[in-house]
């Protein structure tokens, strides 16, 4: 698949989730297959006016690259100011803008999913951005009640110039509840002349086959599936290339998860995180996992979860 300038290796891609796709689950998920990763999404205001300079920690390293990284915000100067600084320092592949985010906190201020009721906006946001910045400029979109009132925002982002629309098939006021809806990314699909990727309950080779199949999309955006399971990655590409379906048993959890603390550990980045609901997210689906989960919130130090996770698979859990 190709965005912008970027040829990348193939159609599955990490989405940005806030709070967990840091650099070193990034590098986690990339080492698995995953096309190109998306940084969490980063308060365009907090860029421009400094005042949360944890935003910027760990951007990103050779090792990574390509990458893309995502921005939030409701004015166009500002949100172009800030990826401006973000192309200069960084040099990301892709710049992202969320118009699908439903998070209160979020939408209250007029950004993410909230934009979408403001198309006017959502065009002058994209169309100052795409005219002001070098770096190509997609955007991730949840849809509407209405297909046509999505179509006519993907329209406008195309219009403006963006090199790829992501479609999450739900609206604002499902969250997360409820069954993606495809359909949407299908017909965008049809309309459009620049790439669509479908995301939205796409948890394994199966689901990532069927929704490929029905929409005709040009990629796939995975999220939480992806939590605490980098190796999803690998697993989809498997049954995509030759049907095969691969298991994730304890052991490759556990190897993967003492990689991810380590490189948690290199980028400075563990202090920063909460490294108790990270380890907990990577025995998702494992025998005992509750058992698992409840031991690891008494675990009062780094040390004691490294501990933890290094003897996980040799404990009973019932």
């Amino acid at each position: 698949m190709r965005l912008g300038r970027v040829d990348l290796p193939g159609d599955l891609l990490l989405a940005p989730l806030a709070e967990v796709t840091n650099l070193a689950f990034r590098l986690m998920c990339k080492k698995y297959g995953a096309s190109l990763c998306f940084s969490e999404m980063i308060s365009s205001e907090a860029v421009v006016h400094g005042n949360d300079s944890s935003v910027l920690r760990g951007m990103t390293c050779d090792e990574e690259r390509p990458f893309a990284v995502q921005l939030f915000g409701n004015s166009p100067d500002v949100v172009t100011e800030a990826a401006l600084v973000l192309e200069d320092l960084f040099h990301p592949a892709i710049i992202d803008i969320n118009l699908g985010c439903p998070a209160p906190v979020i939408t209250n201020a007029g950004c993410g999913s909230a934009l979408l009721d403001s198309p006017e906006r959502v065009s002058d946001i994209l169309s100052t951005l795409c005219e002001g910045l070098d770096t190509p400029v997609t955007a991730k979109i949840r849809v509407l009640e209405s297909p046509a009132a999505t179509l006519d925002i993907a329209h406008r982002l195309e219009d403006a110039g963006v090199c790829g629309i992501t479609v999450h098939g739900r609206t604002r006021e499902q969250g997360y509840s409820g069954t993606a809806d495809h359909s949407y990314a299908k017909l965008i699909k049809e309309e459009l002349s620049i790439p669509v990727i479908s995301n939205g309950d796409i948890r394994d080779g199966v689901s990532a086959e069927k929704v490929l199949e029905y929409t005709g999309c040009d990629g796939l955006m995975i999220g939480r599936a992806a939590m605490g399971d980098p190796h999803v990655f690998h697993r989809i590409s498997r049954y995509l290339d030759d049907g095969e379906v691969l298991e994730c048993g304890c052991e490759q959890k556990r190897d993967d998860l003492l990689e991810y603390l380590d490189l948690l550990e290199k980028f400075d980045l563990s202090s920063h995180i909460n490294l108790k609901a990270h380890v907990q997210w990577f025995t998702r689906g494992l025998k005992g996992s509750r058992r698992m989960r409840s031991e690891i919130g008494y675990a009062d130090s780094r040390d004691s979860i490294v501990e933890f996770v290094q003897n996980m698979c040799e404990k009973e859990f019932v």
